[in-house]
């Protein structure tokens, strides 16, 4: 059914909010509604740090992860361990995987997963500056925190391939994570664990 709106301009922010993921109609109604109520400092505050965030932001140099400066605060924190890599799809699973407290070593974003019926091959992804990071020789264990699905499968295999012709070890998340699972949806205990009782990639 076709909604009709008082205001084009109404109907304009709520399209502006539908586009983004996960919100539907309705919701970016409300969300719309919600900053009308809002006095007009608050609103300015909020559309300047969209719009701050898009202009300004910067992606890490070396593990490709979002961030204020050049390198981010991860890779250039020499209490972190240097030899171990983990691997994983985007900036979510890095927040996941430090949310577990479990892992302190530093991070690779790839920027998405292999999926040839999407369009995106290796080439889209950062593959080839995670093996220049292995071939300096520093490294000396890639863990793979892939989603266990058909597109994190590939990828992994893929990656393995890639660096099976260094002496680096590489290993998996250990199936507590079910298969079929997106690694970001995981609650931290059962992360965690996974993290801890990795196992050698085959």
């Amino acid at each position: 059914m076709q909604i009709s709106y008082p205001s084009v301009l109404l109907e304009e922010a709520i399209q502006a909010f539908h586009q983004l993921p996960g919100i539907g109609k309705k919701t970016a109604l409300r969300l719309v509604l919600h900053l009308l109520r809002q006095d007009d400092e608050q609103v300015e505050a909020f559309c300047n740090a969209i719009a701050k965030l898009k202009k300004e932001v910067k992606y890490c140099q070396v593990c490709h992860n979002i961030s204020d400066t050049d390198i981010c605060n991860i890779c250039s924190n020499p209490q972190r361990d240097g030899q171990c890599i983990c691997v994983v799809e985007n900036i979510r699973e890095v927040m996941a995987v430090e949310a577990t407290q479990q892992f302190h070593g530093l991070y690779h974003v790839l920027g998405g997963l292999i999926a040839p019926m999407d369009g995106i091959g290796p080439n889209d992804l950062e593959i080839n500056s995670l093996v220049e990071r292995v071939a300096q020789g520093d490294v000396k264990e890639v863990i793979l925190a892939l989603s266990a699905t058909s597109e994190g499968d590939a990828t992994a295999f893929y990656i393995y391939r890639k660096l099976s012709a260094f002496p680096v070890s590489i290993s998996v998340l250990a199936r507590g994570i079910s298969v079929g699972d997106e690694l970001e949806y995981a609650d931290e205990l059962t992360l965690g664990r996974s993290i801890l009782n990795r196992t050698p990639f085959k």
